[in-house]
């Protein structure tokens, strides 16, 4: 009976080992299925904070604020996530405000090219609103005999506007009328009567609104121009104008 109680009382105490999580040898505890899980987290999380601060040092903001964003997004409460969260609002801040500087920035052409007889410098930006084919250019132009000018220019049949007329404007919000002309000539255009004040105007202006009335059907329409990323450095002159 001895050899059979001792066999029992063996039996038990290895089951008390493993319920105890310990080995029959006395080494150290096993390690739990969610610690492993929270190291290879940990580690995880280490790697892309690396691959963050290489970002941040080569002033890679886009990938940057990437980078940081999926930290906070799957390692939320770790050791990476609060550093990240320590740089990256200044850092979005920053690539939000390049960003919409550059795309402002995208929306204007400027061109030097032969034009009539002499040479015209161009910076021409299109209405946002309307899209499609009833979009319109407005343009600033510099010609070496012609001046300056600033005009509107659309498709035929242009616009209606007999002699002189009054645009009704607005810029950044605020009320104003722009007197205009269409040309003689015919083409599909509007001739601001004041192209210094437009200029001036303009270059201190986020966005520009202007009420035109389109000849085809009479259809009134809002122009629509986002003008803040206009670069005077950029619409060079062609050459020593008549129009100062």
């Amino acid at each position: 009976m001895k050899p059979s109680f001792h066999r029992s009382g063996l039996v038990l105490l290895c089951a008390g080992w493993l319920l105890a999580g310990c080995s029959p040898q006395g080494g150290q505890p096993a390690v739990s299925l969610a610690q492993s899980q929270q190291q290879a987290q940990d580690a995880d999380a280490a790697r892309k904070l690396d691959t963050y601060q290489q970002l941040l040092r080569i002033k890679n903001d886009e990938m940057t604020v990437t980078m940081g964003h999926d930290i906070l997004d799957h390692y939320p409460g770790s050791a990476a996530a609060k550093e990240v969260q320590q740089s990256l609002p200044a850092i979005e801040q920053r690539w939000k405000e390049n960003s919409e500087k550059n795309r402002l920035a995208a929306l204007w052409l400027y061109q030097v090219s032969p034009m009539a007889g002499g040479t015209q410098s161009t910076a021409t930006i299109v209405s946002g609103q309307p899209s499609g084919r009833e979009q319109v250019q407005l343009v600033l132009r510099r010609h070496t005999s012609w001046g300056q000018s600033v005009f509107l220019y659309g498709s035929k049949p242009g616009f209606i506007c007999h002699g002189n007329c009054t645009l009704t404007a607005t810029v950044d919000g605020k009320p104003a009328h722009i007197k205009v002309f269409a040309p003689p000539t015919g083409e599909p255009a509007l001739m601001m009567i004041d192209d210094r004040g437009f200029i001036s105007m303009l270059q201190k202006a986020k966005k520009i609104s202007l009420d035109v009335t389109f000849a085809a059907g009479e259809k009134k329409q809002t122009l629509v121009y986002e003008v803040g990323g206009f670069d005077p450095t950029k619409w060079v002159s062609p050459g020593k104008d008549k129009k100062k």
